[in-house]
């Protein structure tokens, strides 16, 4: 069976995707680290070869504070001059700062519901963030604080409220991103188009 095609470009967003658990950070006073998966998931796209880059429509000075724990290859885009999400030109922005070469194979994932939607006016695969983004919006120590039960209430909310919008794939975090993108190929490799 002939491989599956590669991936041109990944977009991420910053804040409850790549950084910031429950996209909760306001200000540059408040502190940031890594959602769980987010580093080896990069480092794994960029081993492959894959470009990417985070957006984010804050200020810029908040955007590259909290891009602190980020690699330093990685390219952060602040789409505070491009038209307001859920319009596609942010996304169009960064993946012509990447030199994606087509809109074929370029993801967006973030559990932002605006840049999903500018994601999925853009014409991309959309992966959607249930537990770690601002839907559930809650912090990481919050977020295990709380009983099973409630952690599978908030993350079939969040669910629910993602396929809604219409995103191809659900996560709860960057953990599960590798097997989510193996299916996207799948996908890609049978015909379907985003």
């Amino acid at each position: 069976m002939p491989h599956a095609p590669a991936f041109t470009a990944l977009l991420f967003g910053l804040r409850g995707c790549l950084v910031d658990f429950g996209a909760r950070c306001q200000s540059p006073a408040d502190s940031v680290s890594l959602t769980p998966g987010a580093l080896h998931s990069l480092e794994l796209l960029n081993r492959q070869g894959v470009p990417c880059a985070w957006l984010d429509d804050l200020p810029e000075p908040l955007g590259r504070h909290l891009a602190l724990p980020l690699p330093d290859w990685l390219d952060g885009i602040a789409c505070s001059s491009a038209a307001p999400w859920p319009a596609p030109d942010a996304c169009w922005q960064a993946l012509m700062q990447l030199k994606a070469s087509r809109l074929d194979g370029c993801v967006l994932v973030s559990g932002e519901p605006q840049l999903l939607q500018s994601g999925l006016n853009a014409g991309l695969w959309t992966i959607g963030l249930a537990a770690c983004g601002p839907l559930c919006g809650l912090s990481t120590s919050q977020w295990q604080a709380l009983g099973a039960g409630e952690r599978e209430q908030k993350r079939g909310q969040a669910t629910l409220a993602l396929f809604k919008l219409g995103v191809h794939s659900v996560i709860d975090h960057l953990e599960e991103l590798h097997d989510c993108l193996n299916d996207i190929a799948q996908r890609r490799h049978k015909g379907e188009k985003p």
